[in-house]
């Protein structure tokens, strides 16, 4: 057991779904439920708390008011569609901790992937999308007003692959004075456009309002080091919630390899300072609820 508490995140909402026998490979993925079975959502944020995490992240990955019109809702759909994804969460939270009758953390963290994951052709994995920081905050910003007004106790940017999204979206937390994690995709020491990820971890050193720093949806191998850059280059507690450690093959739409998210590493993490500990893809809640078990 780590020595220094620990919140545990919730893990991947996708394969959760796909789990309960959901279809995910329209455009919208997992937004998409958002509209169509907005219960499905609640049930998977409900399975994860009572796994054990203390924190439910909305189902706004790759939620948009344009992917949303680009699959024929109204702008006003949209923007509803947006802010339920936090309402859903909270109120599974509320209904959650009134039944439980404790004073525990549980937290809502509403969802702000890349703008890559809106293009759903793998763009989040190399970044350098080709568009300005002025066009990057041009998308980011409605929508991170939309959650925000939601009311959700932090927001997760995470995902980033690209610094200068990193720079943009730390400004708009900024300015919409709301909490927030920053989570960054990598391989090895890189974010996926190539940069060091250690750069993107100091951009965030001077934000206040950001509460951790560290990576998501990698290789569980890479995150110890990414641990201690993270909290080298930011002065901040780490966040980490990596993959299963398979790998998706995007011709035959499978997942290959053999799971390496284990106890034994998630205890490292927090050792090395990962104060906030969870996992992403294939990442489900028998898993939540054995990290929940040896970290809590």
């Amino acid at each position: 057991m780590s020595r220094t508490p620990v919140i545990v995140l919730d893990g991947g909402l996708s394969n959760a779904l796909v789990d309960r026998g959901h279809d995910l490979t329209d455009d919208l993925w997992t937004a998409r439920l958002l509209r169509d079975a907005p219960g499905e959502i609640a049930a998977v944020h409900r399975a994860y708390f009572e796994a054990g995490a203390q924190v439910a992240t909305t189902a706004s990955y790759q939620a948009s008011v344009a992917g949303f019109e680009r699959a024929g809702m109204t702008r006003a759909e949209a923007e509803t569609l947006i802010t339920r994804s936090v309402a859903l969460a909270r109120d599974v939270r509320d209904d959650v901790a009134a039944s439980a009758g404790d004073d525990a953390v549980r937290l809502v963290a509403a969802s702000v992937g890349p703008y890559g994951a809106v293009l759903a052709d793998g763009s989040e994995y190399r970044g350098r999308y080709g568009l300005s920081r002025a066009a990057l905050r041009d998308f980011h910003a409605p929508r991170m007003e939309l959650l925000v007004s939601a009311g959700p106790d932090m927001l997760a940017l995470e995902t980033i692959p690209d610094l200068d999204e990193v720079a943009v979206l730390l400004d708009l937390a900024d300015e919409f004075a709301t909490p927030a994690w920053l989570s960054c995709t990598i391989t090895g020491d890189r974010l996926r456009d190539g940069r060091p990820a250690a750069e993107a971890f100091a951009l965030a050193a001077d934000h206040d309002g950001v509460v951790a720093v560290g990576v998501n949806c990698c290789a569980p191998g890479d995150v110890l080091p990414a641990v201690r850059s993270a909290i080298a280059a930011s002065g901040k507690p780490a966040i980490v919630y990596p993959n299963s450690g398979e790998t998706w093959d995007g011709a035959a739409r499978r997942w290959i390899g053999e799971p390496e998210f284990d106890l034994a590493l998630t205890r490292s993490w927090a050792e090395a300072g990962a104060r906030f500990i969870g996992g992403c893809c294939r990442v489900g809640p028998a898993a939540i609820a054995a990290v929940a078990r040896a970290l809590v």
